[in-house]
């Protein structure tokens, strides 16, 4: 009795989209794709946030560079479509306080940078790691990754 109330109860949509849903014997199946997202950091305080479904890493400076630069002014960024290896200067930073430069810390082709810092610097000091990335590179050689600190290095690195 309850089992025909909850399928005359539920709305037309939700009734139409089960009925499309895929299944096998008295189970559905689900499709999903597994993607892993990893942090590493370098010891000038950039960091890459590398999502390996897509193959790009996401470059930001980190919240301990941000606090010591101070009020961020100007940001200067690398172009789009830009080949870029590990170490390499990729743009600048220039705070009330320094100029500090950025360096790749990844090997790759620059795919997209964040225009809005170039009207909102402040950015880099709000949200660093969110609002506040600089350029996301498309990986050359995703075993770069793995040479870079670990959260646990980075916040040694930062103490000493």
């Amino acid at each position: 009795m309850f089992s025909a109330f909850r399928q005359v109860s539920r709305p037309a949509a939700f009734a139409v989209r089960a009925a499309h849903r895929p299944s096998v014997g008295a189970f559905r199946v689900a499709s999903f794709a597994r993607t892993l997202v990893t942090v590493r950091y370098t010891e000038d305080h950039e960091a890459v946030k590398f999502d390996d479904s897509t193959g790009t890493g996401t470059v930001y400076i980190t919240d301990y560079a941000q606090s010591s630069l101070g009020d961020v002014v100007f940001v200067e960024l690398p172009t789009e479509g830009t080949e870029v290896s590990k170490g390499d200067q990729i743009g600048a930073v220039e705070s009330v306080k320094a100029a500090s430069d950025i360096y790749a810390p990844i090997s790759g082709t620059v795919a997209e940078v964040n225009a809005g810092l170039a009207d909102q610097p402040g950015l880099l000091n709000k949200s660093p790691e969110d609002k506040g990335w600089l350029c996301k590179i498309k990986v050359k050689d995703a075993s770069e990754i793995e040479s870079l600190l670990t959260e646990d290095a980075y916040k040694k690195h930062c103490e000493s």
